[in-house]
């Protein structure tokens, strides 16, 4: 089962995927941690990352969908695959499409979750204390907000057609989130 999790900074991806990894021995595809180790390698592409993140911009389009090509292509984790985080663009929605069709996949479920600033805030505070993330300031999470609102209401809408989109108040608590993905995917 292909699952997509997406929703704006902040707003839990990456602790549901955790959940479903857990319950459906999937491997969580987190482009946020793929740029992370870029960046950590301090390769070339890490620079450019690095650069854009601390702009408030997204990561170019070509640099994510090369990095996720070849784990689409990799035969142990077909089917199994929860996407946190990808895809934040329309171009990145249709490049995943391809990728699946090429590989004979297909997505499953389609979730997003739905969380105001106020919330997000709330939980980057949190989560900066806990994790110590560096890519976790105020300033720089309202601008990556802003953005991905902006940039992701084409996504939105384009899988807000399919019959396996369903959105989720973001905002309860992370429990309840996950009882409500659960009931969803009848687990």
């Amino acid at each position: 089962m292909n699952i997509i999790i997406f929703g704006p900074p902040g707003a839990g991806k990456g602790t549901q995927a955790k959940f479903l990894i857990d319950k459906l021995k999937s491997y969580q595809i987190s482009t946020g941690d793929m740029l992370r180790e870029e960046i950590k390698k301090e390769t070339e592409i890490g620079k450019k990352i690095i650069n854009n993140m601390n702009d408030g911009k997204f990561v170019d389009d070509h640099i994510v969908n090369s990095l996720l090509e070849k784990i689409v292509f990799d035969k142990k984790k077909n089917n199994r695959l929860i996407f946190d985080g990808y895809p934040r663009t329309l171009s990145q929605a249709k490049n995943l499409e391809n990728l699946l069709n090429k590989s004979n996949q297909k997505l499953d479920f389609i979730f997003f979750l739905n969380v105001n600033k106020d919330s997000i805030l709330k939980r980057i505070e949190k989560r900066k204390i806990l994790e110590k993330r560096s890519d976790d300031d105020a300033i720089t999470i309202l601008n990556r907000y802003d953005t991905y609102m902006k940039i992701t209401k084409p996504v939105l809408d384009y899988y807000s057609k399919n019959k396996n989109f369903h959105e989720i108040d973001g905002s309860m608590e992370i429990k309840k989130i996950s009882q409500k993905i659960q009931q969803i995917l009848n687990l």
